[in-house]
Formats: structure tokens, C-alpha cells, sequence
């Protein structure tokens, strides 16, 4: 026992000294007992198995050869010291065939042990590798998933989940989290469901992420005793999937019918210009002649709007001096849309390159100033533009700023939209189309809720020029 707890020598030692003592020991009470007739013969079979098991099979024979050759050695010895004894060696050789019986059965039943071992050690590392593997592709799905014991505990979740519920990074000491604690909408529609699986609910909006999504639930067991998943699917990610097949739709619907609306719009057009050349009979015809006009620049305007949904041209950067750009871009705006320029304000404390489309770059500004033109209050400085450096090094701010109302907090997550828009003589197309020349330009479109009035903010890509 001391050189157990010492662990010294190794394990194979300590094996074989600890049954050698053994036969050692059965072999002197064997002899002190009177020899084979006595029956104690049988205890070395235990130690013989045991042995045999503990070792794996690998010195099994040998210790049988060991217990044969102490049987045989004290048989002899007691032949020669004790008088009147007589040897039973037929005996001897019975219980040393039956030692080597019980080591190969030993040897055998290890190696057999062993071979379960190794496949148990196997299944363990495939299933291991399994729950790994299941564990990335929960986390990597593009929807929450909870899973709910039968008292409510929050057992496990994934990351999506984490972000729509708020719920926090779990830690190895944490306790489970109660959903009727942090979430009891779902803990309410969860009771709904179990009373009645046949239950069906509208999608819910989440308080912690503004989220609207829809859940389902289900059951680990048809008794619910290992609780119960839960899905949890974001609407708006349907829904944006929803809207590019619906633009993808539109796109080859428009490149049919483009030519066949623009001929006869080109043909009334033409024809309201020969009618304003010659003199009208009187003013009537004058006003409906330029009706005409301005619905026919209307029409075509929303028919050039939609086709550029179809026509998202490959930019081509180029290094753009935004400072100057926005200066000339403030006069021609401003005289094509005969307006004032103390309309606009720009403040640049310093020299602001950028990378992006020249043609691209004066589309959006244009869609922008126009939208702010069109909701600001129309005086002095009531467009603010602003060129700032951006939170990277890397990154230029061009924020665009009205007077106006603003935008309507129910409202801001569908500016975007196309078609979307509140002024009855708008295609809803201009911001959609600011938006995705400026992703094809590695810059982006954000509207920025603030205070009062409208705020615009385009992040785009700065640079140096070169010297």
C-alpha cells in the first residue's frame, strides 16, 4: 500500500512483486495446511484472474507459470521434509493447467475489454466531434433558437438569440436564466402552446431589439419532461429576401416594357413641343399644352428612376476633391433648380479626399439635396452640409441637414425602401437608388435620428492625394 500511494517503481512492478507475493503467500499456506488436499488451492485462480484483468492480459501467462512452478517446487518440498507425506503432483498439474486455463480466459476477456474500449473511446470522440459540429451550425444560424426546460430555464441559446433578446454572453458559472424573467411574452405564448399545440400567432415585435419575428416551438419529448426549442425568426431578414426577389421581378418586368413606354411618351412629348411652337387660339391651350409637357418630363422621370433599378453600372473610383466637388455641385444644383445659394451651408474645417464615382457621387448628393429641398423649411441656411473625418482613419463623413420635420421614428427603417415615400409627387426611388450606388461604391447611406429635422450621413472612403 505504501508503494502504491508512492507510486514507485511503475505500474508493471508494482503488479508483478504484489502477485508473485501472492503465490508466495497461498503457496506457504498450502504448505502449512497440509498440501493440495486442503483446498486452498483455488484462492491463486482469483489472483491468477484478477492479474490477468488488471494487466490486460499481457503477463498472464507468465504469473501462471510463476503460480505452476510454486505449486510444483512446493509440493516437492514437502515430498523431502515432511515424513510420511506423499506428493500429489497429478493434483498439482490439475491446478496448474487449470492456472493457465484461468490466465488465457483472463487474456482473452481483456483483450476483448480492451477492443470495447478503443470503440467506446471512438463513439466518445464522434459524438464529441458531432455536439461540435451541431454546436457551430446553431451558432451560426440566421435565426434564435432557445432551448427551455420543463421548470423554464433558459438551458442553452445561440448567439442570434443572445442579440434579439439581449440576454448576454453565457459564463461557465452563471446560473440558467428564467424566460419568463427576461422574456415573458415568449414564456406566455410558450403556456399557450403546450395547452394547444394547434395554436398558431402572429409575429411579435421584441421590446430589447425593436425585432418583429415569428416563433415555433418544439417539443424535445411528446411529454415535454426535456423541455422544449424554440425558434425565434427574424421577418425582416424574410422580408428584405422578399424584396429582392420582388426588385429582381420588377427589373426584368421594366427591360420588357421600357421601349414600349418611352416610344409613345417620346411621341406626346414631341408632339406637345410642335403644338408650343405654333400660336395657341387662346390661353387654354397654352395650359394644356404645358400639362402635357410637365407630365410627360414626370412620366419619363420615373421611367429613367425605375430602370436604374435594373442598371446598377460598375463604378469607376477616382481620387475626389470633396470640398471643391461640393462647391461647384452647390451652383449647378442651384441654378438648375432655381434656387438661392444661401439656401446651403457648408462647413469643412480642412481638405477632404475621397474614392468614389464622379457620376455616382453627384446622383446621390443630388437625390439627397433634393429630398432635403423638398422637407426643409426653404430660408436662409436651412440645408447644412458638412464634411467631417470619420471614426476610422480611413473613413470621410458627408452629412447632408435640413430644418425640416425630420423623419417619423415609425417610419426610418423604411426611408430606404423602394417606392416608399410621403410626398404625393414622388417615385420613392431616390434614397433606394442613394443607397445602392454608394454599396457600389464600398461606402454607405445611413440616416441619423436626431433632434430636429432630417440628417443624412454618408460614410465613404477617404484618402490622401498624391504628390
Amino acid at each position: 500500500m505504501l508503494l502504491i500511494k508512492l507510486r514507485r517503481p511503475n505500474f508493471n512492478w508494482q503488479l508483478a512483486i504484489q502477485v508473485i507475493g501472492d503465490i508466495v503467500f497461498f503457496s506457504v499456506m498450502l504448505y502449512a495446511s497440509g498440501g493440495l488436499q486442503s483446498g486452498l488451492g483455488g484462492l491463486l485462480l482469483v489472483s491468477l484472474a484478477g492479474a490477468g484483468l488488471i494487466s490486460r492480459g499481457r503477463m498472464a501467462l507468465f504469473f501462471a507459470s510463476i503460480a505452476t512452478i510454486s505449486l510444483l517446487l512446493q509440493e516437492t518440498y514437502s515430498l523431502l521434509m515432511v515424513d510420511s507425506y506423499t506428493a500429489q503432483y497429478s493434483q498439482a498439474g490439475l491446478l496448474s493447467m487449470a492456472c493457465f486455463a484461468v490466465a488465457w480466459l483472463a487474456q482473452q476477456l481483456a483483450k476483448h475489454t480492451l477492443a470495447s474500449e478503443q470503440l467506446a473511446q471512438e463513439r466518445g470522440m464522434d459524438l464529441a466531434s458531432m455536439a461540435e459540429v451541431n454546436q457551430l451550425v446553431i451558432q451560426d444560424l440566421q435565426e434564435g433558437v432557445l432551448v427551455v426546460d420543463k421548470h423554464g430555464n433558459i438551458r442553452h441559446r445561440n448567439t442570434y438569440a443572445e442579440k434579439l433578446l439581449n440576454l448576454g454572453v453565457p459564463t461557465q458559472h452563471t446560473e440558467f436564466l428564467k424566460l419568463s424573467d427576461h422574456v415573458p411574452e415568449i414564456a406566455n405564448r410558450l403556456t399557450s402552446w403546450q395547452s394547444n399545440r394547434h395554436i398558431s400567432f402572429e409575429p411579435l415585435r421584441l421590446d430589447h431589439s425593436n425585432t418583429l419575428v415569428r416563433t415555433r416551438f418544439l417539443p424535445i419529448q411528446a411529454d415535454f419532461r426535456n423541455g422544449v426549442v424554440i425558434f425565434l425568426e427574424d421577418m425582416g431578414r424574410i422580408q428584405a429576401h422578399l424584396q429582392q426577389l420582388k426588385l429582381a421581378a420588377l427589373g426584368r418586368l421594366t427591360a420588357n416594357i421600357a421601349h414600349e413606354i418611352r416610344n409613345p411618351l417620346s411621341a406626346i412629348s414631341h408632339a406637345a413641343e410642335l403644338l408650343q411652337e405654333e400660336r395657341p387660339a387662346n390661353h387654354t391651350d397654352t395650359r394644356l399644352v404645358r400639362i402635357i409637357c410637365d407630365n410627360t418630363k414626370r412620366l419619363n422621370k420615373i421611367v429613367q428612376d425605375v430602370l436604374q433599378l435594373n442598371r446598377r453600372n460598375v463604378s469607376e473610383s477616382e481620387l475626389i476633391d470633396a470640398n471643391e466637388f461640393i462647391n461647384r455641385f452647390i451652383e449647378g444644383f442651384c441654378h438648375t433648380e432655381h434656387i438661392n445659394t444661401n439656401v446651403f451651408r457648408v462647413n469643412a474645417s480642412t481638405d477632404y479626399w475621397i474614392n468614389f464615382d464622379r457620376d455616382h457621387f453627384n446622383q446621390v448628393i443630388w437625390n439627397l439635396c433634393c429630398n432635403a429641398w423638398r422637407h426643409c423649411r426653404k430660408q436662409s441656411n436651412s440645408i447644412h452640409i458638412e464634411l467631417s473625418a470619420g471614426a476610422n482613419e480611413n473613413t470621410v463623413y458627408l452629412d447632408i441637414i435640413d430644418d425640416g420635420s425630420g423623419v417619423k421614428p415609425q417610419q426610418t427603417k423604411q426611408i430606404f425602401e423602394p417606392f416608399f415615400t410621403t410626398a404625393t409627387s414622388g417615385t420613392g426611388l431616390g434614397l433606394y437608388i442613394a443607397r445602392e450606388l454608394c454599396e457600389a461604391n464600398q461606402a454607405s447611406l445611413e440616416y441619423i435620428e436626431s433632434s430636429s429635422g432630417g440628417h443624412l450621413r454618408i460614410i465613404c472612403k477617404g484618402s490622401q492625394p498624391c504628390r
